[in-house]
């Protein structure tokens, strides 16, 4: 009775008595629901209302981390750079699974957020649990924690690009060796028309001798929003949202070829000591084709892709989401040649009609 499945992985609520960090951050105001309201309209999804107010970003970064804040519980995957989901370690995987033949894919995870209004600075943990059977556990288990703090004294990202939706980019460099480096490509997406759903897409690409670089794998994140920060000591239990997805149906091809316009938020990285920025919209339409070079499907209305631009001076790693038939939203790292980041573009996009 072989089968390949995403397993759902279920805890009834419950505590772990994990002390809070030590972090100098201000505990945001408990809301039934974070305040923000977003325009579903496609062509205003995702651009930044910048006012002479907010020039320095303080305005929009509040809102952003009021945004951001809180318990995303949900499930996460790993696929190869062909879109093809990887299975969890077999020492993981409980035995009545491996008994029966059963491929797991996903992990339950908790990304408890918090982000400083006042002061540009953030972390959140990423935290991946051990499969269990059914929602019998008594407590969770967890199988490894991955804290990551934006801004401040102890900052570990490279780059950061936000916008007040809660969308953000970020880019996280790790020196592997002398002669070589990985770089996490961090595309956080938030569904316009529903602020509780979002997805976190990472391209994992490695930076090789002559700053060539070289797409390693693709992790995706699916998750909801499940109430103010607590650390990650409360799961959404059994009732929770979302489902397994990694063995799902990958997005059609067809759904996203094409002549598409898009609006487009940008932070300018390249001659920048600024590692944290607004994105900021520009003014016009762009209009583009969308083809089959570099282009991973993905399940959940995802892609990614990594390809060359400007006759091959730039390398364009993008990630996107098909919210619905002729609409999406996007995030791109552009890189120069030498393996510098450009800028970070985030795009609403719609199909044009007929190709024209």
């Amino acid at each position: 009775m072989a089968g390949a499945i995403g397993v759902a992985i279920h805890h009834h609520h419950h505590h772990i008595s994990t002390p809070l960090p030590q972090f100098n951050i201000k505990l945001p105001a408990i809301h039934s629901r974070r305040s923000f309201t977003m325009s579903a309209t496609p062509t205003n999804n995702l651009v930044v209302q910048h006012t002479p107010t907010s020039s320095s970003g303080k305005g929009c970064w509040s809102e952003f981390a009021g945004n951001i804040s809180g318990e995303w519980d949900g499930y996460g995957a790993d696929f190869t750079i062909d879109g093809n989901p990887i299975e969890l370690p077999e020492n993981v995987v409980p035995n009545a699974y491996r008994e029966w033949e059963v491929h797991v894919y996903d992990w339950q995870t908790q990304c408890p957020t918090l982000a400083q209004q006042d002061n540009a600075y953030a972390m959140y943990k990423l935290i991946k649990l051990l499969p269990t059977v059914g929602c019998e556990a008594d407590a969770a288990t967890r199988f490894s924690v991955d804290e990551r703090i934006i801004g401040g004294e102890n900052n570990m990202v490279s780059s950061f690009a936000y916008h007040s939706s809660g969308c953000y980019t970020a880019v996280w460099s790790t020196d592997k060796s002398v002669s070589s480096k990985v770089l996490e490509l961090e595309h956080c997406l938030i569904d316009p028309s529903n602020k509780e759903s979002r997805v976190r897409v990472i391209q994992t690409l490695g930076v090789e001798g002559n700053h060539k670089l070289v797409w390693k794998n693709i992790k995706v994140f699916v998750e909801q929003w499940y109430g103010p920060f607590r650390n990650g000591e409360q799961l959404g239990g059994c009732a929770i949202r979302n489902t397994a997805f990694a063995s799902t149906q990958a997005l059609n091809g067809s759904e996203i070829l094409g002549v598409w316009q898009r609006l487009n938020s940008k932070a300018s990285f390249q001659d920048s000591c600024n590692i944290i920025q607004e994105l900021v919209a520009l003014d016009g339409i762009e209009k583009y084709a969308r083809d089959k070079e570099g282009l991973v499907l993905l399940p959940n209305n995802l892609w990614s892709s990594v390809v060359e631009i400007e006759g091959g001076d730039q390398i364009c790693c993008e990630v996107g989401w098909l919210l619905e038939a002729g609409r999406a939203i996007t995030s791109k790292c552009v890189f120069l040649r030498n393996a510098e980041l450009k800028e970070i573009i985030a795009s609403s996009e719609t199909a044009a009609s007929n190709g024209v």
